[in-house]
């Protein structure tokens, strides 16, 4: 790893740290770029631009792995896969990184503040769509739940992502703070998230009530 490189990826590890801790607003570059060890306050600007290509970037390093388990993943999947499969693709993969990357992680607590963030939620959507893994996945879904509305299955949708960045960044702090999670692996968090998502999916769908209500 070249000097360049080596000093993006401390930068990149230092805001990571710290929009987790912090949050994403609270943090400035002249503080990364001290956390990274790096004398220069502008080295965050110089290397990476903007405070949204650093997010970008950090975003882009923890996809890429993310993407290669989903990959494998799905194509572990049998012939005729249900939605407890499709669920597991889905949330799987990212537990499998963090138990990967040790103790301590914060990038499910940064997940957690751009899944709620309207201004940064579109870069993670543009992520996701360039993942033909995520797009299988989400197609796969859809064709096990025929019979959803589409702005059911929506509103569903969004139920399933906001409640599974959360659980894991509930883990993530956790741990970050000493204290004993619910679940004693990552795996088994994926294994209850799956049994939510499917509960969630599967709901009965209350009638629209068209009639005004006094």
């Amino acid at each position: 790893m070249g000097r360049g490189e080596a000093t993006r990826t401390a930068i990149i590890e230092a805001a990571e740290r710290l929009f987790a801790e912090h949050g994403l607003d609270n943090v400035s570059h002249r503080r990364i770029s001290a956390a990274a060890g790096q004398g220069n306050n502008a080295a965050v600007g110089y290397h990476f631009g903007t405070a949204a290509d650093l997010v970008a970037a950090i975003v882009e390093r923890r996809s890429a792995p993310v993407e290669r388990i989903r990959a494998r993943m799905l194509a572990e999947v049998g012939s005729s896969p249900g939605i407890r499969d499709w669920a597991g693709c889905l949330v799987r993969p990212t537990a499998e990184h963090l138990q990967e990357l040790g103790s301590p992680t914060w990038y499910a607590r940064l997940s957690a503040q751009l899944a709620t963030d309207p201004r940064r939620h579109a870069l993670v959507v543009e992520h996701a769509l360039r993942s033909p893994a995520l797009r299988a996945v989400v197609a796969g879904l859809r064709s096990c739940l025929p019979g959803l509305p589409p702005e059911v299955r929506a509103e569903r949708d969004d139920m399933a992502r906001l409640l599974t960045v959360h659980v894991l960044a509930q883990r993530e702090r956790v741990l970050a703070e000493g204290g004993t999670p619910a679940r004693a692996s990552w795996a088994e968090c994926a294994d209850g998230l799956v049994d939510a998502l499917v509960g969630v999916w599967t709901a009965p769908v209350t009638p629209a009530v068209h009639a005004q209500r006094a």
